[in-house]
């Protein structure tokens, strides 16, 4: 198994919604307000303290929703950095959560205002930052448009520190075939953070399989029922991802009510793909 900084395990923000609360709906669309709103309820802890939190629970790579930042300023900024520090959290990645670079009227505006956030993934000391590549449909015209739009984007970032990257995500990229276009047309400028839970199985498993090799980062999202975690539907995405040889970092997503406490879902994700993992060399041997 690689072996990386900070271990193979991050946590979005966005598994521990309900602990955080409030949301900041920051838009390039006028019309938004970031206005604090509480839609999971008012939260019983505050995002400078889940880096601490993190490290007691032996994880130290975290990624962050845009819209969990209480604030921009850059001391607030500062300070989350130094928390991270201070328990040795690697920032892994910032989640740009709004703009469509796809889109015929606004994609301009979008990708700009993307822009704006290098500066603060930059001085938040993040690795990479995630943007939404485009919720148009997956036609020649919108693909192209988000193409050139990201690849401008991806320019941007050269020399901050920080690298883009995309999801396989939203209606433009349902599939290896438009995600495998889109990031040839890229040529490197921005990357790829799979995602095991956006496409819908059984379909999903061998385009995984597919895009998996070109993957970065990993968002390890599992699905719930009335048992519990589907462990066949997790277990063969991770095979996917063995299959592709991808060797990165998995975040752990967790977007059940099943546990009334995120953690327990967190941690039960974590322990199944570290099982997953010891089982590895043995899978390879037989």
């Amino acid at each position: 198994m690689q072996i990386l900084q900070n271990g193979r395990f991050a946590v979005s923000t966005w598994s521990l919604h309900r602990l955080l609360g409030a949301v900041y709906a920051y838009s390039p669309d006028p019309d938004k307000s970031a206005a604090p709103k509480e839609p999971y309820g008012p939260g019983a802890a505050a995002l400078i303290d889940v880096p601490a939190a993190l490290a007691a629970r032996g994880i130290h790579r975290l990624e962050i929703c845009s819209f969990h930042l209480p604030s921009l300023d850059a001391a607030y900024l500062h300070e989350l950095s130094d928390a991270m520090a201070a328990s040795n959290v690697l920032f892994q990645t910032l989640l740009v959560e709004d703009g469509d670079p796809s889109h015929a009227g606004t994609a301009e505006r979008d990708v700009r205002w993307m822009a704006e956030w290098i500066d603060i993934a930059a001085t938040l000391g993040a690795e990479r930052m995630r943007v939404i590549a485009g919720k148009q449909s997956p036609t020649e015209e919108n693909l192209t448009r988000a193409a050139g739009h990201l690849g401008w984007l991806g320019e941007q970032a050269e020399g901050s520190g920080v690298r883009a990257v995309v999801e396989n995500w939203f209606d433009l990229l349902p599939s290896p075939v438009e995600m495998n276009w889109l990031l040839d047309r890229l040529d490197g400028k921005v990357g790829l953070n799979g995602d095991l839970g956006n496409w819908a199985a059984p379909e999903k498993y061998e385009g995984l399989a597919d895009i998996m090799r070109r993957a970065e980062i990993c968002h390890a999202k599992a699905d719930y029922g009335v048992a519990g975690l589907d462990a066949d539907d997790y277990r063969q995405c991770l095979e996917m991802c063995e299959r592709a040889g991808y060797g990165g970092p998995f975040t752990l997503i967790y977007d059940s009510p099943f546990f009334p406490d995120e953690w327990d879902g967190i941690l039960l994700q974590k322990a199944f793909i570290e099982e997953f993992l010891g089982e590895a060399p043995a899978r390879r041997t037989a």
